[in-house]
């Protein structure tokens, strides 16, 4: 099994804010988190023509030239997380889904905690788009790349429907 790991450094208009880490395993991307000082174990340092392409996408997207990425996504974790990560791309470019509404959706009205659980341990941010989640009361909940990010995808997001 190869895995390989690579740090994104992004340019246009977020750059302040982030600062991603892009993996790949056996040819689909694994990992798309933020931070410079990860690195999971057994992953190699090198920028792969995949990786290069997921790098290119989240550059569109950050500058309003994408809405839907299209690369190919392994996905490790629960039954239950893998439901709920795959229902997060479900949720329209420039829309936003309550935990409650997303809880509804996989089958069980009453997980919203458990949505909550499984969004925070999305392994591809961004492109598995956990921060169109927001409270049921619309105010912006819990973003591992912080608030203000969150905030300001939306709003791109937003501005660009």
């Amino acid at each position: 099994m190869k895995k390989i790991w690579f740090y994104k450094y992004k340019t246009g208009n977020l750059s302040k804010l982030l600062n991603l880490g892009i993996a790949e395993e056996n040819g689909a991307i694994c990992r798309v988190l933020f931070g410079e000082k990860y690195k999971p174990d057994g992953f190699e340092k090198q920028e792969t023509p995949l990786i290069k392409e997921a790098a290119k996408q989240l550059d569109e997207y950050f500058n309003k030239k994408r809405k839907v990425f299209n690369l190919p996504l392994t996905l490790h974790g629960t039954d239950f997380q893998k439901k709920v990560w795959n229902e997060l791309q479900n949720i329209p470019y420039g829309k936003t889904c309550s935990y409650g509404e997303l809880a509804a959706i996989t089958g069980n009205s009453k997980a919203g905690r458990a949505v909550g659980m499984a969004n925070n341990r999305n392994p591809i941010v961004i492109i598995i788009p956990c921060h169109r989640v927001i409270g049921h009361d619309g105010n912006l909940t819990g973003y591992a790349g912080g608030l203000e990010l969150k905030r300001q995808l939306l709003e791109l997001e937003n501005a660009n429907k």
